[in-house]
């Protein structure tokens, strides 16, 4: 059974971050970055590696290479849509310019890191990832805990079209059922 992260910064929880890139230079920067955290690291070279670890442990945010070999990062976001739980993504590059980071964002990356790796910045990325995460997961419990609440309230006879439910997200949507 897959360990699910707790809170980011939290002292007692992990949160889980997969590293993938062919460049063994990444790695290192990055657990320098975080290996002192009670953050942890998971290290792949290329999209096979990165998808088994997927598969086998829960992890929340995936930092990738943009120059991926082979295939590309875009090729990598595709398939960690399709996760249950999917992690965030956030594409690293030392050609991070507007170009790439309007393409990562529009196709769904969380966010784009340039290279080499800034210490405060991985740490603000990581964890605004992390937290889109953990909201997006969170979603559907706390959807059922306010429908079940909107019941055990005495208002079973409500009609479904009237209910509302409120559900946590970078944007505080209100959904209509």
């Amino acid at each position: 059974m897959r360990k699910q992260p707790g809170i980011a910064g939290s002292s007692t929880e992990t949160l889980a971050v997969l590293s993938v890139s062919p460049l063994e230079e990444d790695h290192r920067s990055l657990d320098s970055i975080i290996g002192h955290s009670n953050w942890m690291l998971f290290k792949a070279r290329d999209l096979a590696s990165a998808l088994a670890l997927l598969q086998q442990h829960e992890i929340a945010v995936v930092l990738l290479e943009r120059d991926l070999l082979p295939g590309r990062w875009i090729e990598m976001l595709e398939q960690i849509k399709s996760l249950r739980n999917a992690p965030s993504l956030i594409v690293a590059s030392r050609l991070a310019d507007d170009r790439l980071w309007a393409e990562a964002l529009n196709l769904g990356a969380w966010d784009v890191l340039a290279k080499p790796f800034d210490r405060s910045e991985v740490f603000r990325s990581v964890k605004s990832a992390w937290q889109h995460w953990h909201d997006q997961i969170q979603m559907p419990a706390l959807a059922m805990k306010v429908m079940k609440w909107g019941t055990d309230s005495g208002e079973v006879g409500q009609r479904r079209s009237e209910a509302t439910l409120v559900m946590p997200s970078p944007t505080f949507a209100l959904l209509r059922g």
